[in-house]
């Protein structure tokens, strides 16, 4: 027998989390909620960690996703440092790594994204860092306080934006990638090359085409990356961007359906193949009206959008999930760029504005329809593209 009983159980210590508590409560719900997260922090904001709390200029309180007296004040219960440990979903009973047995009504898992780890010659290394909590953050920013050199590897947001954020507080920092230009796999090349430049021109060193081979070190901490080519980089400490791996090891014990992109496999409405379950955030891959079948998307927006299409849901609403998924990233205070979509693929690119000028968008376009479309300065591009997506509007390229 469970030790109590609640209505809503929220599995996970995110923004998914946070935010179905918050609209859970706005949109009236009066029952008792559980929400339990395995950090040690509030829910918080990640985006800060590879931006402004790395660099020193948001607190950590800045970075809470809700004031931590809201929980209280809303009658919702909050455990941090405790994770759920076993889902038995016919039973509707968790156990947490307190021991304590939970029966419960409803439920959402949002256990977000583990760091890819990399398996290559010298990873363990002292000075190799990987980027995905606030503490994460704090480490890099003293272990590389001293540092001449440090490496990043990868090429895409975490990379780019931690490359920046070192580089504004002093760091000498060279990047290491696969790809021919940054962002080359979301945006192309032309856009891709822009950023590239934005980081060139501030003195980040930029190696792509490459690949990471090993790491060697001195008295156990690492000094040098060395690429598959044979580029030799010095390093006094190391940053790895190589993306991030869903946690659907608690949705897999619970016997719930795993989708093809890895993910947690959901219905429109966020509900997973067990009814008054659902899924948001980096594991939940939904059945996505306008992206016409499954998607799975680790992003800011989407998991915060996930959280009160969640919450509609758990109400009864019956709501299909239709946002359309909006990014961002900021490389320093040098450039910054709005994206819709995503375009998992594309044919042909239209560019409004001018890159040169840095100020542009990119429409990306398969066949007649706008897929997705990145901007940096013209957030006007931004909502044409976003009604042109929802609506799946066949355009024509040359007049759009």
């Amino acid at each position: 027998m469970a030790d109590r009983h609640v209505d809503a159980l929220l599995c996970g210590g995110g923004l998914a989390s946070a935010n179905c508590a918050r609209w859970l409560r706005e949109e009236g719900f009066d029952g008792s909620v559980l929400l339990v997260g395995r950090e040690p922090e509030p829910p918080y904001n990640r985006p800060p960690c590879s931006k402004g709390y790395l660099q020193g200029k948001e607190s950590r309180e800045d970075t809470y996703a809700l004031a931590p007296s809201w929980y209280e004040e809303n009658s919702v219960e909050l455990q941090i440092r405790t994770s759920v440990l076993r889902l038995d979903l016919q039973d509707r009973v968790a156990v947490l790594s307190t021991q304590e047995e939970i029966s419960f009504d409803k439920a959402l898992i949002a256990t977000g994204s583990n760091v890819r780890l990399l398996r290559v010659d010298g990873v363990q290394l002292d000075g190799i860092h990987y980027l995905r909590a606030l503490g994460n953050a704090d480490t890099i920013r003293a272990d590389t306080e001293d540092a001449e050199h440090v490496v990043v590897i990868g090429g895409s947001y975490i990379a780019t934006e931690v490359a920046a954020s070192l580089t504004l507080l002093g760091r000498k920092v060279s990047m290491l990638m696969q790809e021919s230009v940054t962002h080359e796999r979301s945006f192309g090349a032309q856009a891709g090359r822009f950023f590239q430049g934005v980081l060139e021109e501030h003195g980040v060193e930029v190696h792509g085409d490459d690949a990471l081979a090993s790491f060697e070190g001195v008295d156990g901490r690492v000094t040098r990356v060395v690429s598959e080519s044979g580029l030799e980089l010095d390093a006094d400490a190391v940053v790895i961007g190589a993306g991030a791996i869903p946690d659907t090891m608690l949705a897999k014990q619970a016997g719930l359906e795993i989708g093809e992109r890895g993910g947690v496999a959901c219905s429109s409405r966020l509900e997973t193949s067990v009814p008054g379950v659902f899924a948001a955030g980096d594991i939940c891959e939904y059945e996505s009206p306008m992206h016409g079948g499954p998607v799975r998307i680790e992003h800011w927006d989407v998991a915060f959008n996930h959280g009160k299409t969640a919450a509609l849901n758990i109400l009864g609403r019956e709501v299909d999930h239709e946002v359309v998924p909006y990014f961002f990233s900021d490389l320093a205070d040098w450039a910054s760029m709005e994206y819709v979509g995503p375009a998992f693929e594309w044919d042909r690119e239209v560019v409004h504005g001018s890159i040169e000028d840095g100020e542009f968008s990119v429409f990306y376009l398969e066949g007649p329809r706008v897929r997705g479309c990145m901007s940096v300065g013209r957030s006007e591009d931004l909502e044409r593209a976003q009604q042109l997506i929802a609506d799946g509007t066949d355009v024509d390229p040359d007049t759009l």
